[in-house]
């Protein structure tokens, strides 16, 4: 049984992207590794940022630290299976919030796993967090906002 039980809005999914699981990706037991499918969650999360005008890293020093991941896996993937990456955005707070992701096989419709990253903005120039841009919330105008 699951430790772990990951469940998301449907209405705050703003992106999705497909990947494939290379064979490089896959461990000893012959599916998805862990390592690889964090790889993969992460390349999600830089597209989705990089569409919506998001840079990971600005000129000006600031920029996005991923704080925490938690993943649930489903079901196994393969090499070569294509996955859909669903991402979005909740639980919005002064310095940050959660990305969200649900990872599926399309071919299937298998729930492959739900992922969960905290993210905060993060001043480098001066290494310190700091708060949301409003430029930032003003893209996920449906977002939750926590005090």
């Amino acid at each position: 049984m699951a430790r772990l039980t990951l469940q998301f809005p449907e209405d705050q999914y703003y992106f999705s992207t497909q990947l494939t699981v290379r064979s490089t990706d896959i461990n000893g037991a012959n599916h998805l590794g862990n390592d690889s499918m964090i790889s993969m969650i992460s390349e999600a999360r830089a597209r989705f940022l990089y569409a919506h005008g998001v840079p990971e890293t600005a000129a000006d020093g600031g920029g996005i630290i991923v704080t925490d991941l938690a993943t649930m896996y489903r079901a196994e993937a393969h090499a070569r299976d294509q996955l859909l990456f669903e991402v979005g955005v909740m639980d919005f707070n002064r310095y940050g919030g959660d990305i969200t992701f649900r990872i599926t096989r399309p071919s299937d419709a298998s729930l492959v796993a739900m992922a969960k990253s905290g993210f905060v903005f993060f001043d480098y120039d001066a290494g310190k967090v700091t708060t949301m841009p409003a430029a930032f919330r003003a893209k996920f105008e449906r977002v939750n906002w926590l005090d």
